[in-house]
């Protein structure tokens, strides 16, 4: 699905109090009110909203609901991708998922940055930065990814983290800000005993 706007990256733009954005945004509202009506268990009917809300999906996809987004067509998520209630993603530039990430819920991916300047954030000017989640990434339940962040792949972002700069492959990262506490070890597959049925 190409996008009807363009959003313009890295430069003040008017987001706000612009007809042409807010009919968009409108268009994406409803779309996401009707997957939120929809029985959580009903994911064949989910999967045909998916498909006309994002810009690209790959197979075994689970939004659990309510998610909400604000134009849709920005958001691309990869195979095998989990996320739990209260999804929030404002996708003013690209978001893209890799594939196998898990996301817990209250979790919050946002592209817009209003200015620091009073008067030009009351003209409704903003800011749009893409957001990049790699392959086998899991984002602990609360937690907030920042307008321009990368995520690498099999990283772990702790619940309750502020993500305001990048975080590389294959680490442990939380907090607020969010900074990397430890790279992940084989020792890992060893952190929890395995149950195993009698």
């Amino acid at each position: 699905m190409q996008p009807k706007v363009k959003v313009p990256l890295y430069c003040l733009f008017q987001g706000c109090y612009n007809p042409e954005f807010e009919a968009e945004i409108e268009k994406c509202k409803e779309k996401c009110h009707r997957y939120n009506q929809l029985s959580p268990n009903d994911r064949e009917a989910q999967g045909r909203i998916l498909s006309e809300l994002l810009g690209g999906m790959g197979e075994n996809v689970v939004i659990t609901p309510p998610f909400w987004c604000d134009y849709g067509y920005n958001i691309s998520v990869g195979n095998y991708f989990y996320s739990n209630h209260n999804l929030v993603i404002t996708d003013g530039a690209r978001v893209t998922f890799g594939d196998n990430v898990f996301i817990a819920p209250n979790c919050c991916f946002t592209t817009a940055e209003h200015p620091t300047d009073p008067e030009q954030r009351k003209a409704g000017l903003e800011i749009a930065k893409p957001i990049t989640v790699g392959n086998n990434v899991w984002i602990g339940a609360g937690s907030t990814v920042l307008a321009g962040v990368t995520i690498g792949d099999n990283s772990v972002i702790g619940a309750g983290s502020v993500v305001t700069k990048s975080i590389p492959s294959g680490v442990v990262a939380v907090g607020v800000p969010c900074r990397i506490k430890r790279k992940i070890t084989e020792e890992d597959k060893r952190r929890y005993p395995m149950f195993r049925p009698e």
